[in-house]
């Protein structure tokens, strides 16, 4: 018998594992070898851009379905004197554009936030991986909550490039008067351009990222925080013994959580995204003061009701496109043996 040909077949139990491989983290080390059903390893160049595609989806499907709630809600924050209420928002809007009137701005939001989808989720894991080889298991364990708020803050900073102009489009079409600014995004986008240049798609990129990054944070570090407290305290078993659909499930509930409180850290700069992408010439100051305390939380009982569906659907799909390519999702980082050895945890 060839001893050698065995000892594949097992974590090494004729050999003592060497001191260079002991150094090396569990989780990395779980993660070298594609899995039984995994269609690629976990942190391989695959593995990034199936999940920057799941990203797409997730961003794309879902802030597209809401627009008719979009669109109101931003015009409750930049004309706030016409716009009393949501249920009076939306009979507006039928009333003076018809059902399709509800999806004004489809094609920019569509677009747009697919391409900031792609950055979100695609470059939260190459950050999270990253971030968590540079510190190292024990740092990663203990600060996985800084891990979470870095990473998806690095991601959100090149995502808010992304999506710039087709918010800009976007806020534009929706939020502007009948008749003094087009309707679609091939007559938006060449009349931005012309009138104010590439800067003109940028204006508002400071507030943007004032409320997506906050928003992002939030979203990632409350999402991966929440499925750890789901899975320790409500679920009545361990992850591990969980059907995948049960699994999704408890990551919809996470996900619809961080979301009322991703509404909230980021409302007041969603309303000054909104109103500086209508007021040409006026700057975060002027619209600050113009708008006042008050004027900068409307609109955030319906962006509550929105972001939270929108955050749980967004994870939903994320995780179920996970599942359904056969992506590794690994659990949260566990306390390495390096630790409890030093805490004095460590089975004698």
């Amino acid at each position: 018998m060839d001893l050698s040909k065995m000892s594949a077949l097992f974590p090494k139990p004729l050999m003592a594992e060497s001191s260079d491989q002991e150094k090396i983290p569990s989780r990395h080390l779980a993660a070298a070898a594609v899995a039984e059903g995994e269609s690629c390893e976990f942190g391989s160049t695959k593995y990034f851009a199936l999940c920057a595609f799941g990203g797409v989806l997730s961003c794309g499907i879902t802030h597209t379905a809401i627009t008719p709630l979009d669109l109101v809600k931003c015009r409750l924050q930049v004309d706030k004197e016409k716009y009393k209420s949501v249920g009076n928002g939306f009979k507006m809007a039928v009333a003076e554009g018809g059902a399709a009137g509800l999806f004004l701005g489809w094609a920019p939001t569509l677009i747009g936030y697919s391409m900031q989808g792609l950055c979100k989720f695609g470059f939260y894991e190459v950050f999270k991986d990253m971030y968590s080889k540079a510190i190292g298991e024990e740092n990663t364990y203990l600060y996985k909550t800084s891990l979470y708020l870095a990473a998806s803050a690095s991601a959100e900073f090149f995502a808010d490039i992304a999506l710039s102009p087709m918010e800009c489009c976007k806020v534009r079409i929706q939020t502007s008067p009948t008749g003094t600014f087009p309707r679609t995004l091939r007559g938006a986008f060449p009349k931005i351009l012309a009138e104010e240049g590439v800067g003109g798609f940028y204006k508002s990129i400071v507030p943007l990222w004032g409320r997506q990054i906050p928003y992002t944070m939030m979203k990632f570090a409350c999402f991966e925080r929440t499925v750890e407290a789901l899975y320790a305290n409500v679920v009545p078993k361990p992850r591990a013994e969980c059907s995948k659909g049960e699994q999704l499930v408890v990551t919809f509930a996470a996900g619809y959580i961080a979301g009322v409180f991703c509404a909230i850290v980021s409302h007041p700069a969603d309303t000054l995204v909104s109103y500086l992408n209508k007021a040409k010439g006026s700057g975060v100051g002027d619209a600050v003061k113009v708008l006042g305390w008050n004027g900068l939380w409307g609109g955030l009982v319906p962006r509550i009701f929105m972001i939270g569906t929108l955050t749980a659907l967004q994870w939903f799909i994320y995780d179920g496109v996970k599942v359904q390519l056969g992506l590794p999702r690994p659990p949260p980082p566990e306390m390495p043996e390096s630790l409890k050895i030093k805490m004095g945890l460590a089975q004698q």
